[in-house]
């Protein structure tokens, strides 16, 4: 399962184990920029880390900037549990889980289809002009 934020992809992959997250072969405490580990926390702590006890998750991420890649990240991560549990546990709790990650914020769910502009001939910007 992926998520994307501008140019940064996050791919991961969910299986049944003993709670281990990792980025790249690395823990997730050992991520940069410090400030963001909050943020890339909010879909486990919304779910319960009790759910993410027993769940391996493997996220490899690459493109964009530090921080368009800790958003695709916590994308990743929401969408990897909620297909897990649509997979392997049952129809209801992916839903319930699914409508919590929603009603908190979109964004974990749905991409950002936000794109940079290309420059333009005849002017120093997208869409300023001399």
């Amino acid at each position: 399962v992926f998520g994307r934020k501008k140019t940064a992809t996050a791919v991961a992959h969910c299986e049944l184990g003993n709670g281990v997250l990792r980025v790249n072969g690395r823990p997730i405490k050992h991520l940069e920029p410090k400030p963001l580990i909050p943020k890339l926390m909010e879909p486990i702590l919304l779910i319960g880390e009790s759910r993410f006890a027993r769940l391996n998750i493997r996220v490899r991420v690459k493109g964009g900037g530090r921080i368009a890649q800790m958003y695709a990240i916590r994308q990743a991560l929401a969408k990897a549990v909620v297909a897990f549990h649509q997979k392997y546990v049952d129809e209801t709790s992916k839903n319930i889980i699914r409508e919590k990650l929603i009603e908190y914020d979109r964004g974990l769910l749905v991409a950002d289809p936000r794109r940079c502009e290309p420059k333009k001939f005849g002017g120093s910007g997208a869409r300023a002009r001399y």
